[in-house]
């Protein structure tokens, strides 16, 4: 195959995987790392290995700080397993309503409604929760955007061979 055209691909998926930071209807960084390794095996790159290894590694991190980040944060600002339920209900059901970023907003909502459902009286406690659970979002998120936007720089600088 075409080096362009394995070069084209990769930098889709990079870019897929980039947008799938945030987006819960595509696997974000997998997507990326599959397209840093296609890059590196489907062309004559040069790319030393331990960009391979690190971003291997940075990936899987993601994976489990994506999910502990917001439950830890959660419970930091006084939420029960009830929201951390709420959270994932939230987010599934959210993924399907018609508006923009629905899955957030299922999210954020499950969070409260688990909450009141655990404690109907605290309101306060409730929103406290859910500012948890909106910060754990933006620290996963956060993290794992600035892992894919590298991964998109390595492959754009090996590709003008800068590194």
């Amino acid at each position: 195959m075409d080096h362009s055209l394995i070069s084209i691909i990769s930098i889709i998926l990079l870019v897929l995987g980039v947008l799938g930071t945030f987006l819960p209807v595509l696997p974000g960084l997998v997507l990326s790392l599959g397209g840093l390794l296609i890059y590196k095996y489907g062309t004559d790159s040069d790319m030393p290995m331990i960009y391979i290894w690190a971003f291997i590694f940075l990936t899987l991190a993601s994976v489990v700080l994506n999910y502990v980040i917001p439950a830890k944060t959660n419970k930091k600002y006084g939420g029960t397993n009830w929201g951390s339920i709420g959270s994932v209900i939230g987010t599934i059901v959210g993924i399907f309503i018609p508006i923009p970023l629905g899955f957030l907003v299922g999210m954020f909502a499950g969070v409260f409604i688990g909450e009141l459902l655990h404690d109907s009286k605290d309101i306060n406690k409730a929103l406290r929760s859910t500012k948890g659970a909106f910060i754990g979002f933006i620290y996963g998120t956060g993290f794992s955007l600035v892992v894919g936007l590298a991964m998109l720089m390595v492959v754009v600088l090996d590709m003008f061979n800068v590194i």
